[in-house]
């Protein structure tokens, strides 16, 4: 009987051994789950940019301690971050405006020591033949600013009243002093708008100011000093336009198929640099185009119509006030009957409401600025009803008098006025011919002030808006009225025929 016990007894205590020994096992073995496995996984495996760049996000989410993210053959590509640990991250990937024609490809490789790599395949589309030659310049551009820019092209059109050209300064061949006027100076805009112009045109050159060719870079001092000239006028509460003149003839005498590609790309470099500069200025300042773009038919109007597209588009794309600037297109040679038969079609514009045509008036030319005698015609000396000479009768304009300008001017009105685009008259004027004497320079003079009133009265009749050319001459043949030496009126005549002419 005790040995019985005794053997239950050793059974059970064998028992409870087994028993503990399967428990701490079991125990341990909740304890020390088996491992996970390292994971690196992204949320996407292809990636599409626009030829004019953007960008996209790809979450990555990471089982691993470290990992990395890098671009092959790819400096187009921009990453937020380079590298990661473990959890979930949102890496931004930005790519570059693609200024090649050919669409581009690159591959973004995750990777780390402790999972396998994953690569995603990236793609942008084929860049604007426009950009390919040079950089972009819209380097830096601004959410759009409304303030200061509350007139529509109509609205503005009714706050100016006559304009005034500084004419041969800012646009002339090697340097702004290079044509004969001084630098231009705050005194002289202040005695422009105290003479009665409220609004001034700028012809700027700006290839001959520029620091790179190859990238059609402009030098800043230049934008500085055509952003000073720019303060004077809106200092004085005046309009002022700014434009491309002629520029030693890139765009205006190479308006062809041929050129088109190369052009567009320097319109857009250009007008991207100029309107970054200027974009802190309100609504009393406005853009144009180009001068009088040398254009004689429909293919030619064609290509026009695309440089002021490219023009639009540049100035538009920088963004703050420029979104809502009023801008200016010119017409076919800025001449009103081409412009009335070539210019049929406009370039689209973003913004509703904020673009002017332009064109220039020197009708008859024998009489505003002929000055020799030609083969095709003979200078007018007396224009207009009541000035002809009744003894120099062979000098007395023939055509281009008060009734074709009311015809020509009332050409601009249908076609663009009243449909709500007002026309800049950009440019006007009749030279002074001081080698006159005696009754023949007094009827000249009287002639010629009765043109001048007679233009700007019959432009604002017909919605357009006179800017007188000056160019800074004070003596024979010239236009000057307004002496840059001292900032006075030398020609009262002719500023108060004007004057006269807006009443």
């Amino acid at each position: 009987m005790k040995n019985t016990i005794k053997s239950y007894l050793f059974t059970a205590i064998l028992c409870l051994s087994f028993l503990t020994i399967w428990a701490c096992s079991a125990d341990k073995d909740a304890a020390d789950p088996a491992p996970v496995e390292n994971t690196l996984t992204a949320d996407t495996n292809k990636i599409d940019f626009l030829g004019k760049g953007n960008e996209s996000i790809v979450k990555v989410t990471a089982n691993v301690q470290a990992w990395t993210i890098t671009s092959t053959n790819a400096n187009w590509i921009q990453l937020s971050q380079t590298s990661g640990v473990k959890g979930t991250v949102i890496v931004k990937i930005t790519a570059l405006e693609n200024t090649t024609k050919e669409a581009r490809t690159a591959t973004l490789t995750l990777s780390s020591a402790e999972a396998p790599s994953i690569q995603i395949a990236v793609s942008q589309a084929a860049g604007n033949p426009v950009t390919g030659l040079y950089p972009s310049y819209n380097t830096n551009p601004i959410a759009a600013d409304a303030s200061g820019m509350s007139s529509t092209a109509v609205q503005l059109a009714a706050k100016i009243k006559l304009g005034w050209n500084i004419g041969n300064t800012l646009e002339a061949t090697n340097g702004e002093t290079a044509w004969g006027n001084p630098k231009v100076t705050k005194e002289l805009i202040d005695a422009v708008k105290a003479s009665g112009f409220n609004a001034i045109r700028i012809p700027c050159s700006w290839n001959q100011y520029l620091e790179n060719s190859a990238t059609a870079k402009i030098k800043a001092d230049w934008l500085n000093r055509v952003k000073e000239v720019v303060q004077y006028c809106v200092d004085n509460n005046m309009y002022v336009v700014v434009n491309i003149h002629w520029d030693g003839g890139w765009l205006e005498n190479n308006i062809t198929e041929a050129k088109k590609e190369e052009n567009n790309a320097k319109q857009k470099a250009f007008w991207e640099q100029i309107a970054t500069q200027l974009r802190g200025f309100d609504e009393h300042l406005l853009f144009a185009s180009a001068n009088e773009p040398a254009v004689e038919d429909a293919a030619q109007m064609a290509v026009l119509t695309s440089y002021h597209q490219t023009f639009i588009d540049a100035v538009r794309s920088t963004g703050g006030k420029n979104a809502y600037r009023t801008l200016v297109v010119q017409g076919p040679t800025t001449d009103i009957e081409k412009t009335n038969k070539l210019m049929t079609t406009l370039p689209t514009d973003a913004a509703a409401n904020r673009m002017m045509v332009e064109v220039h008036y020197y009708t008859p030319w024998n009489f505003a600025g002929l000055t020799k005698d030609e083969t095709w015609g003979k200078m007018f000396y007396y224009w207009g009803t009541g000035y002809h000479s009744t003894t120099d009768t062979d000098r007395n304009a023939t055509w281009g008098e008060e009734a074709d300008l009311e015809k020509y001017f009332k050409l601009m009105k249908t076609q663009f006025v009243d449909k709500g685009i007002p026309v800049l008259l950009g440019e006007f004027g009749a030279i002074r011919r001081t080698s006159l004497t005696g009754d023949a320079l007094t009827l000249h003079l009287n002639s010629r002030a009765y043109y001048l009133k007679t233009v700007v009265k019959t432009a604002k009749a017909n919605g357009l808006l006179p800017f007188y050319w000056d160019e800074g001459s004070l003596g024979d043949n010239s236009f000057g009225i307004i002496n840059r030496a001292n900032n006075t009126v030398s020609d009262t005549q002719a500023l108060n025929a004007m004057i006269e002419g807006l009443q």
